[in-house]
């Protein structure tokens, strides 16, 4: 996979812009010496595949979490906290 990075640094192709390899470059604006400006890099680059995590299916969930999707309100056991009342103003 592919994806476009801009740059104002200067690399050559075959070096490596965010962990990614450089394929493509191309000049956006010109670096200008003498007004001491750097100029603009566009930079194909070839994206490493995502590394998937590995999920344990009999690995067990909490039961206490509900699902995702069901909208129960949690008890003040399950929360665990204490209520802190600021005096008034």
């Amino acid at each position: 996979m592919t994806r476009t990075v801009r740059s104002r640094f200067d690399h050559e192709v075959g070096g490596v812009v965010e962990g990614c390899t450089i394929l493509e470059r191309r000049v956006v604006i010109p670096p200008n010496p003498v007004e001491k400006r750097r100029g603009v890099y566009e930079y194909l680059v070839e994206v490493p595949p995502a590394a998937a995590k590995a999920e344990k299916p009999d690995a067990p969930r909490k039961a206490s979490a509900p699902e995702r999707g069901s909208f129960t309100r949690s008890t003040p056991e399950e929360r665990g906290g204490v209520l802190r009342r600021l005096p008034p103003r």
